[in-house]
């Protein structure tokens, strides 16, 4: 894939104490990237925006996306996460909140790093009802994948660039792309 911005290089992703549990790290270091990369597309003018009234606006989205990881990692995942009071920036701005989202991440990597086999299979409480820790973490990359796309509609409806965040756009491409947008294409081996 090509990316415009990474928050995360791949150098940086720490390595995970069990091998069989890299791709958690990969997966979660990728899909934070995507999060910034999306995130940076908006302006400071655009923080209030919202399709309908009954929508979230982005800065709520931005706002939501920030206390609610530090929610599922800090209270299900016991990783190390500072207050909640702490958590939003000062000033929140697009460069803020994209910024702030990435720093939040990096001792979250650490922390799942240093984790066994043991440790993401156990069942702990998750809300009204008892899940293993693996599942919980990957409730929370789908939650934060469901915002990330909501936030790219509103990018589109703003006529702005969407960028790439699991293959080419409309907006991005590349030479060696290959979208399956033909029926001949999804028929490849």
């Amino acid at each position: 894939m090509n990316y415009a911005y990474i928050a995360i290089p791949e150098s940086e992703i720490p390595r995970a104490a069990e091998e069989q549990f890299q791709y958690l790290l990969d997966t979660y270091a990728s899909e934070c990237n995507k999060v910034a990369s999306t995130w940076r597309e908006f302006s400071d003018a655009d923080l209030d925006y919202k399709p309908h009234p009954r929508s979230s606006s982005v800065q709520e989205i931005l706002k939501h996306q920030l206390l609610s990881e530090r929610r599922f990692f800090g209270e299900f995942l016991t990783t190390p996460e500072p207050a909640p009071g702490a958590v939003i920036p000062a000033v929140l701005k697009i460069e803020t909140a994209a910024a702030r989202f990435v720093e939040l991440a990096r001792p979250r990597l650490e922390f799942f790093a240093d984790q066994d086999a043991a440790w993401w299979m156990t069942t702990v409480p998750f809300f009204d009802v008892r899940r293993q820790r693996i599942w919980i973490f990957w409730r929370r990359v789908l939650h934060t994948a469901h915002h990330r796309t909501q936030l790219t509609v509103f990018l589109r409806l703003l006529s702005k660039d969407v960028p790439s965040t699991y293959g080419p756009t409309a907006d991005v491409t590349w030479d060696s792309a290959d979208p399956t947008n033909s029926v001949e294409a999804a028929g490849r081996k």
